[in-house]
C-alpha cells in the first residue's frame, strides 16, 4: 500500500493512474508490467494511447503520467498567497529570502541536552546539517525535543518519566512539523526513546525523513579489568562488598570515557542499528564512534541526502522515498531479524511495536516469535560478552555486514528501497565489507577508539590496522558459524504471561534456558531492590516484581539495578527475574519483561503468590504458574474484589502527567503505546 502524507499541508494522493480511464488510484505512481496495461486504450489523465507509454511517462517511471499533477510543498501553506503575508513576514525575520520561498524547508530536529552524555556533543550538529542542507537548495530549520538519559533516572522515581517521555518527543516532533508545514525531517537522536520517539513522529507525518545519530562512546580501559568497561560494569563492582572504595571508583572513572551513546548494545546502540535496517538511515548511523572524525560525513551527508528526497517526491513525485514506503512490514521484519540476530536490548521490541502501530502495519508479537524461532545470533556484544563493545562490531563492518550475512542466509527481503540506494540488497553490495573492494568504505570500517576522555564530537582520527572479517571466530559471524542457531531474543507465553513476554537470551547462560523455582514476591523496584541487598533472595528464587507496568508503574520502569544486584551476590546464574516492567539494553541473565497483561490490567502476574512454582521453558518459548485453572479462577475472583493494586502501600508520588500517560497507556505488548480505541471514545 502507498501512504499519502500525514498532516497540515498535506496532499492526498488522489492522482489520475495513467491507462486507467476516467479512474483514480490511491497512488501517484502505478506499479506493475506493461502488459497489464495493455488492456487499456489510453492514459485516464491525459488520454495518451496506450501505444505510447514511453512519449508521455516520465523518466525512470515508465507508467506515470508526465501531466499529472505534483505533490505541492507542505510549506507552501505559510509561504504562499496574499493571506500569508503575516507568515512571510515572520519567516522573513528567521532570516529567510524571497528565493527561499521557492525551496523546501527542511525541519532539523535536534536534541542536545548538557545532561545526557548521548546528547552532550549533539550541540552544533544541527547546523552542521542544516549548512549542507543549504548548500544542496533547501532552507532548513532547527528545533530541538527534550530528551531523559535513563541511566542517571534510573534506580528512582526519575525512571517513571523516561517510557513515557518517548510519547512527548514523539508528538513535540509532529506539533513542530506540522505547526510549520514542514517539508521533511532530518532527526538528530542517539539515547533510549528518543531514535523511538523520532521514528514514531517520522512514520506517523509520513514525509521524507533521515535519521543520523550522535554515535556510540568509547569502552572503557583500566589496568584493574582486561576487558573494556561500560556503564553496568560499574554497577556491579559498586554493589559487590568485596570490591575496595578504590577500586569501585576506578571503575567509575573509566567506564564511560567519551561523549555518545553507551558503548554496548544497550537500548540506545540497538536502535540505531536499527534504523539502518529500516532504511532511514545511513550506513554507519548505529556503528561509527561519536568522537571520530569520520562521523562527521554521516551529518553532512544527511543534509545532503533529505534534499534529495525531496526533489524526488515533490518533483518526480516518487512516493517510494516517504517512509512508510521504506519502512514497511518487510522493513519491520529486516529490523526485528537484525534484532535477534544481534542479540539487541528487549526494549527494541517495545520501540518497534509502536512505531509499527504509526505506520499503521500490522506488526505484532505473533510475527517477532516467529521470526525469533528461525534467526540464528550472528554478534555478541556487551552485555552479552565482555569482549566485544560498539567500536569492534564497526570494525567488523558494521550492521550492513550483519545484513550481508542474513542476506546470504536467505533471512531478509533485501528489494526494499533506502534513503541511500534504490534497493538493500544494492547497499549491502557497497557497504558489506566482505563483498566490497571499495578501499573507502575499508577505511571507514578501520575507524577506532583513541581512548582519550572527551566530550567533543569528531576529535580523534584513530584507525585499526585492520579489518575484522572473521566471520567463523569474530566479533560478527557467519550463518554457518553463528554463536548460536537460536536468535538472541524470544517470547514467552503461559499462564502467567497470556499475551507474551520477552527474554533476550544472548544473555542468558544455556544451562538456565529451562528454570523451576519458587517465586519471590515484590510488588515495587524499590523493595526488589532493598530485598535483594538484604539477602532475602536465595538462589533458585525467582523474583517477581509486578505493578511496574505502563498503567501500573506507572512508565514501565527498568529493571537494571536489581538484576545489576543480583549478579553482585552471585546469584546471575542461580536466579531468574520476571516482571512487567522492561529491562534496560544492559540486562543480561534470565531475566524476562514486559509480561503482558500488566498487573494493574488484570495480568496472571498479579496472581502469583510467595512460593508458587514457576517454570520457565525458552527452548518451548512458555512461562507457567504451576497451578491448575481452578486456583487461577479462584484467585482471579479473589483479586476482582480487592482491586488490582500493589498490596503495600509505595511512596511514590504519582503527578499530573504521569496520570494522563497511564490513563491511555497500552500494555507492553502493543508496545505500550496510547489506546487509540480509547481516545476515539473520548474525542470522537
Amino acid at each position: 500500500m502507498v501512504h499519502p502524507p500525514n498532516g497540515v499541508g498535506g496532499v492526498e494522493s488522489r492522482y489520475s493512474s495513467p491507462f486507467i480511464p476516467g479512474g483514480f488510484m490511491s497512488s501517484g505512481r502505478v506499479h506493475g508490467d506493461p502488459v497489464v496495461f495493455g488492456f487499456f486504450a489510453a492514459c485516464g489523465h491525459c488520454r495518451t494511447p496506450a501505444t505510447s507509454i514511453e512519449a508521455h511517462s516520465l523518466p525512470d517511471q515508465p507508467y506515470f503520467c508526465r501531466s499529472a499533477p505534483m505533490p505541492d510543498y507542505r510549506s507552501k501553506t505559510s509561504t504562499h498567497g496574499r493571506n500569508m503575508a503575516g507568515a512571510r513576514a515572520l519567516w522573513r525575520a528567521t532570516g529567510m529570502k524571497d528565493e527561499d520561498f521557492k525551496k523546501p524547508i527542511i525541519a532539523i530536529a535536534n536534541s542536545f541536552t548538557q545532561f545526557v552524555p548521548g546528547h552532550v556533543h549533539l550541540k552544533d550538529m544541527g547546523q552542521l546539517v542544516a549548512r549542507e542542507v543549504e548548500r544542496a537548495g533547501g532552507v532548513a530549520k532547527e528545533f530541538n525535543t527534550i530528551a531523559v538519559d535513563d541511566g542517571i533516572a534510573m534506580g528512582h522515581d526519575g525512571m517513571l518519566y523516561s517510557l513515557p517521555s518517548r510519547e512527548i518527543i514523539a508528538d513535540s516532533v509532529e506539533y513542530m512539523v506540522n505547526a510549520h508545514c514542514a517539508d521533511a525531517i532530518v532527526c538528530i537522536s542517539n539515547c533510549d526513546k528518543i531514535t523511538p520517539g523520532m521514528l514514531m513522529a517520522a512514520l506517523r507525518l509520513n514525509i521524507p525523513v533521515v535519521f543520523v545519530s550522535g554515535g556510540p562512546m568509547e569502552a572503557g580501559k583500566t589496568k584493574l579489568a582486561s576487558h573494556g568497561l561500560d556503564l553496568v560494569d560499574a554497577m556491579v563492582i559498586a554493589a559487590d562488598s568485596t570490591a575496595s572504595d578504590e577500586k569501585v571508583a576506578e571503575y567509575e572513572r573509566s567506564a564511560c570515557p567519551t561523549c555518545g551513546s553507551c558503548s554496548g548494545m544497550f537500548t540506545a546502540n540497538s536502535m540505531n542499528c536499527l534504523t539502518e535496517a529500516l532504511g532511514l538511515a545511513l550506513p554507519g548511523n548505529g556503528s561509527a564512534l561519536a568522537t571520530h572524525s569520520d562521523r562527521e560525513q554521516l551529518f553532512l551527508q544527511a543534509g545532503r541526502t533529505i534534499v534529495d528526497l525531496c526533489r524526488q517526491y515533490y518533483k518526480e513525485n516518487d512516493d517510494s522515498v516517504l517512509p512508510r514506503n521504506i519502512a514497511n512490514f518487510k522493513a519491520f521484519e529486516n529490523a526485528m531479524t537484525l534484532d535477534i540476530a544481534m542479540g539487541g536490548s528487549t526494549n527494541t521490541i517495545l520501540h518497534l511495536l509502536a512505531a509499527a502501530q504509526e505506520a499503521e502495519i500490522d506488526f505484532d508479537l505473533r510475527h517477532i516469535d516467529r521470526l525469533s524461532r528461525k534467526v540464528p545470533q550472528l554478534c555478541k556484544v556487551a552485555p552479552n560478552i565482555q569482549k566485544y563493545h560498539m567500536e569492534d562490531v564497526h570494525r567488523a563492518g558494521g550492521i550492513f555486514s550483519i545484513l550481508g550475512e542474513l542476506a546470504r542466509g536467505g533471512l531478509l527481503h533485501t528489494d526494499l528501497p533506502t534513503v541511500h540506494s534504490k534497493t538493500l540488497a544494492e547497499g549491502i553490495a557497497k557497504w558489506d565489507i566482505t563483498q566490497t573492494d571499495d578501499e573507502a568504505v575499508h577505511t571507514f570500517f578501520k575507524a577506532g577508539p583513541a581512548g582519550i576522555p572527551t566530550q567533543t564530537a569528531f576529535s580523534q582520527s584513530t584507525r585499526w590496522e585492520s579489518l575484522d572479517d572473521n566471520r567463523e571466530n569474530g566479533c560478527i559471524r557467519s550463518v554457518e558459524h553463528a554463536y548460536s542457531q537460536e536468535g538472541g531474543l524470544a517470547v514467552l507465553y503461559g499462564n502467567i504471561a497470556l499475551d507474551g513476554c520477552v527474554v533476550k537470551t544472548a544473555g542468558v547462560d544455556e544451562s538456565i534456558h529451562v528454570f523451576e523455582g519458587n517465586a519471590k514476591i515484590f510488588e515495587s523496584q524499590d523493595s526488589a531492590v532493598r530485598g535483594i541487598l538484604a539477602d532475602e533472595v536465595k538462589a533458585g528464587d525467582i523474583v517477581i516484581i509486578r505493578y511496574e507496568g505502563p498503567k501500573g508503574g506507572p512508565g514501565m520502569q527498568e529493571m537494571l539495578y536489581p538484576t545489576s544486584y543480583l549478579k553482585s551476590k552471585g546469584l546471575g546464574k542461580d536466579c531468574a527475574l520476571l516482571t512487567d516492567g522492561r529491562f534496560s539494553g544492559g540486562t543480561s541473565g534470565l531475566s524476562i519483561g514486559h509480561a503482558s497483561p500488566e498487573a494493574a490490567a488484570g495480568g496472571a502476574i498479579g496472581l502469583v503468590r510467595d512460593g508458587d512454582k514457576v517454570l520457565i521453558d525458552i527452548p518451548n518459548r512458555s512461562i507457567n504458574l504451576m497451578i491448575d485453572d481452578a486456583e487461577m479462577a479462584e484467585r482471579r475472583a479473589e483479586q476482582d474484589k480487592k482491586g488490582w493494586k500493589p498490596v503495600e502501600s509505595r511512596p511514590r508520588k504519582v503527578t499530573t502527567a504521569l496520570k494522563a500517560y497511564a490513563l491511555l497507556a497500552t500494555s507492553a505488548d502493543k508496545g505500550a503505546v496510547r489506546d487509540k480505541a480509547l481516545l476515539d471514545k473520548l474525542v470522537p
